[in-house]
């Protein structure tokens, strides 16, 4: 059989095979039909000072999928709620959910907002797509993972990061981060700039005006040192710098940290500002991470080509979901950097960002809130976070994300429905 003929026999026999298919079969498993969106409820889970924004899309067949906007702290709970609401109204329902990449599409190309948009809009997208991913994996009885290119390691390493918040002595600093080693940490976290606020739930106030005097600054050095010494060498060190100061003043501290091991330093500088992130790096000798208030793949794209950072945090909860973060991912990897994912909402976030550090080959360690209460938990059928052994989370096995919402758990958090 000749070239052609040959390329014609085979184009023939796959037209076909794919006539022979039922219509579904393109968009869900054999024997089952197409799956329509119908529409969503959305929760705002205000739990001991935090309130993540939960969603659950709802479809015609019963399949329900749940995604996280990681809003969880600060300011914007009720008006990402409200984003969700009007993106799944206007984008998702009546929609194949199997179309992940369609609807994210449709959601950034025609809610006009969303190109240069911020937190509100691709928090609501992130978690519409974590949730669609969610619907799909259920339906093909796979972990989202295996629609990502299969899992490329069992588990993960982690960091503790949370532990600090009602700290206001270099040595309260000390004890808190001996205790939280001695739990099973080999990496841990914390704000030297914070301030506690008092309350019960352990909140912290940042910088005002972008300046501190002598004494908050010693105080913050002192502080990163106490915790180096009750530690020891071998514990990794993070310090989050949360944006707060000018670049000459972030530079200045930056070099006072120099000699306490920090293993990365992250967001010296306001996220908005790659330049700015870049004299930083170019004058503080500490690896520099940025990336948890920077959104898509087109916000990131910056800071790879000045090559200003050293570890990105896309966070899959506002950066616009699980496959932008691979994306984002896999652009780091061109420009050899590592990705520690930023993780500071629900346990449903937890189980997200666990699909995408399943996929990627430059992962570098996943960020965790291990101290919150029992209740924080406990609003899925079993959090990831309570399989934590020696600071490494497993990967869970289960189809789709691997959590469900616990309704009796949720029902008082509900804020809205589609």
């Amino acid at each position: 059989m000749g070239r052609v003929n040959r390329r014609s026999f085979f184009l023939r026999t796959a037209a076909a095979a794919a006539a022979a298919l039922p219509a579904a079969a393109q968009s869900a498993p054999r024997g089952m039909k197409p799956l329509k969106v119908t529409g969503c409820r959305i929760y705002i889970a205000t739990i001991d000072g935090r309130y993540p924004i939960l969603v659950q899309l709802l479809t015609d067949q019963g399949v329900t999928g749940v995604g996280d906007a990681a809003v969880a702290y600060g300011t914007g709970a009720a008006s990402t709620a409200a984003m969700v609401k009007e993106l799944v109204q206007q984008f998702v329902v009546g929609k194949d959910p199997f179309t992940i990449e369609a609807i994210w599409s449709d959601m950034y190309d025609h809610t006009f907002w969303a190109k240069g948009g911020g937190t509100i809009i691709f928090a609501g997208v992130s978690a519409i797509e974590q949730a669609l991913w969610d619907i799909k994996g259920k339906c093909l009885r796979v972990p989202v993972y295996e629609l990502l290119g299969g899992k490329m390691r069992d588990k993960v390493r982690v960091y503790a990061n949370g532990w600090s918040f009602r700290c206001v002595k270099p040595e309260d600093y000390a004890r808190e981060a001996e205790r939280v080693v001695k739990d099973g940490y080999t990496a841990i976290k914390f704000y030297p700039l914070a301030v506690p606020q008092g309350d019960a739930e352990g909140h912290i106030e940042h910088v005002s005006l972008r300046t501190i005097d002598a004494a908050h600054e010693q105080r913050a050095v002192a502080s990163v040192k106490a915790v180096r010494d009750s530690i020891g060498p071998q514990v990794d060190l993070f310090l989050d710098m949360s944006a707060e100061l000018t670049t000459d003043a972030i530079t200045r501290l930056g070099r006072k940290f120099e000699d306490s091991n920090i293993a990365f330093f992250e967001e010296p500088v306001d996220p908005a500002d790659p330049e700015a992130l870049k004299k930083v790096s170019e004058q503080v000798h500490i690896p520099i991470a940025t990336g948890e208030r920077i959104y898509t793949r087109y916000g990131f794209r910056r800071i790879m080509e000045l090559r200003a950072a050293d570890v990105l945090q896309p966070d899959v909860g506002n950066t616009g979901g699980i496959m932008e973060a691979k994306k984002i991912a896999a652009m780091a990897e061109a420009y050899n950097m590592r990705i520690a994912p930023h993780n500071c909402s629900s346990p449903v976030c937890t189980a997200a960002t666990l699909q995408l550090d399943a996929t990627i080959a430059n992962f570098y360690i996943q960020e965790l809130y291990p101290y919150r209460t029992a209740e924080h938990f406990a609003v899925v059928d079993h959090a990831p976070e309570l399989d934590i052994k020696d600071s490494y989370m497993p990967i869970p096995n289960k189809p789709g994300l691997g959590v469900e919402l616990v309704e009796e758990r949720v029902r008082r958090f509900l804020w809205g429905t589609v």
